[in-house]
């Protein structure tokens, strides 16, 4: 009898430990751009991403000159210090797309990463509105993503992030009521995020571990919590550690191992 109640402590104490943890939603950094063949928000990083089948897929869209909406991190690209080189909002579309990315593909459009992400639905598409030069851009912006969005039926299966304050508030008026939104600049306090129509926080891990109470609070507001570019083990653990909603990471399948390992 005592070696029975011994061993049914164990496995007590053995459940608890592994369920104190609520596993994170894996977001892939613009994309699974570690897979072969893939290179950061081009199309076969989406792809990737839905193979994987992780959580959520991250991508940045931004203005070219000639008004196309293209996924692109800007300003620049391929980098600042790359050459040749063409800042994205200042330059066409057929310039940007000359310059083809690291896997050798073009610059992907909205339309054709829609198009591909309405074919594998059970993946969340993650999109950065990059801020712009004036507040009539950017709400041609927000206007223009969030028409194309309704247009491929997706409204369901896309979120929003954005560093301008301009660009959340104008998601939260033109945006369907429910919309997923979350700001990104790390300066504000979950309270201010609410009040410009932001459904959550996302900011860089080095701020959330020096304000940790900003989790808490965001939560008590009936907030979300995501946490950028989380990429080492390290930092990884302290998310799962402190009830982070979203992991955004370059290391999706170090994050999966690890959240398996810790939430099980």
């Amino acid at each position: 009898m005592n070696r029975l109640t011994t061993l049914l402590v164990a496995i007590m104490v053995a459940t608890t430990v592994s369920a104190q943890y609520k596993a994170p939603q894996i977001i892939a950094h613009r994309g699974f751009h570690e897979a072969d063949g893939a290179a950061k928000n081009s199309l076969n990083a989406l792809i990737e991403a839905q193979k994987a089948n992780f959580w959520g897929s991250e991508c940045d869209i931004n203005l070219s000159k000639d008004n196309e909406l293209l996924v692109v991190h800007g300003d620049w690209h391929p980098k600042k210090s790359a050459s040749p080189k063409v800042h994205v909002q200042r330059a066409t579309k057929a310039e940007i797309q000359a310059i083809r990315l690291t896997s050798d593909e073009v610059v992907p459009t909205l339309d054709e990463y829609l198009a591909q992400h309405s074919k594998s639905k059970g993946l969340k598409l993650i999109i950065e509105l990059k801020s712009h030069a004036t507040p009539e851009r950017e709400t041609e912006i927000v206007e223009r993503v969030v028409a194309k969005v309704k247009e491929y039926g997706l409204e369901n299966e896309v979120e929003y992030i954005a560093f301008s304050q301009f660009v959340c508030s104008e998601l939260a008026r033109l945006a369907p009521s429910g919309t997923k939104i979350a700001y990104l600049c790390s300066n504000l306090s979950p309270e201010r995020c609410k009040e410009l129509g932001c459904t959550g926080i996302d900011y860089n891990i080095s701020v959330l571990k020096m304000m940790p109470q900003w989790i808490r609070q965001a939560h008590d507001l009936g907030m979300t919590v995501n946490a950028w570019t989380v990429n080492s083990e390290r930092n990884i653990r302290w998310c799962i550690k402190h009830n982070i909603d979203y992991i955004t990471t370059d290391n999706p399948l170090l994050a999966r191992d690890l959240i398996e390992k810790m939430c099980r």
